[in-house]
């Protein structure tokens, strides 16, 4: 009984972290969970994003997963100059000093498809695409590009496999669900512990 209470107070403090969202777009059916934060992100219905995540200048598409810990994105830094320290750059950041102040863009936009799931612990580089369907292992370090219904994994992150036969990925892709209703899904909702069921019948 006592760790049941234990863990019962323990989850109370966990969502006691307040998130923090800027200039953000989040869909009214969407969650953000409790210590995360975003900045310059747009998100669409029904994804969920996990405790303590950061997440700058992205846009997440929809009926997204994303785990706990996850990075994406960020500021870029001047590796062609001298110096990659941001006080010689005209942007604003944590430090008072200002050397000089060379134009420098920040400019940077990731994107994370529709059904995209991300597990525990991953990094993705800003300006990564993440296709549609794709499964990101956790831990991972994404600095490259993932296609659709693409599963990768490891520190680079690499191609494992695609979840399902290019037939059925482009079918998929084409039958575009995630824009449907809730209704139109409410529909075909059962079938969707099925592929082939639910392609048939799409």
């Amino acid at each position: 009984m006592l760790s049941y209470l234990e863990y019962l107070i323990s989850k109370i403090i966990k969502k006691l972290h307040f998130k923090a969202i800027l200039n953000s777009e989040i869909h009214k059916t969407s969650k953000v969970c409790a210590g995360s934060q975003l900045v310059n992100v747009k998100m669409g219905k029904y994804s969920d994003v996990g405790y303590d995540c950061t997440i700058i200048n992205t846009e997440i598409g929809a009926f997204c997963s994303l785990g706990a810990n996850i990075v994406i994105g960020g500021a870029s830094h001047t590796i062609d100059w001298v110096s990659t320290s941001p006080v010689f750059n005209e942007n604003k950041d944590h430090l008072p000093k200002k050397f000089s102040r060379h134009k420098f863009s920040l400019d940077s936009k990731t994107i994370v498809g529709n059904d995209v799931w991300i597990g525990n612990n991953v990094m993705i580089k800003s300006n990564v695409k993440i296709g549609d369907g794709a499964v990101l292992g956790m831990g991972s370090i994404v600095t490259k590009d993932v296609g659709p219904y693409e599963i990768w994994a490891g520190n680079p992150a690499k191609l494992i496999r695609k979840r399902f036969q290019e037939d059925k990925i482009n079918n998929l892709l084409h039958s575009k669900w995630w824009d449907w209703t809730d209704k139109e899904i409410e529909k075909k909702a059962s079938l969707f512990n099925n592929v082939n069921a639910f392609l048939d019948n799409k």
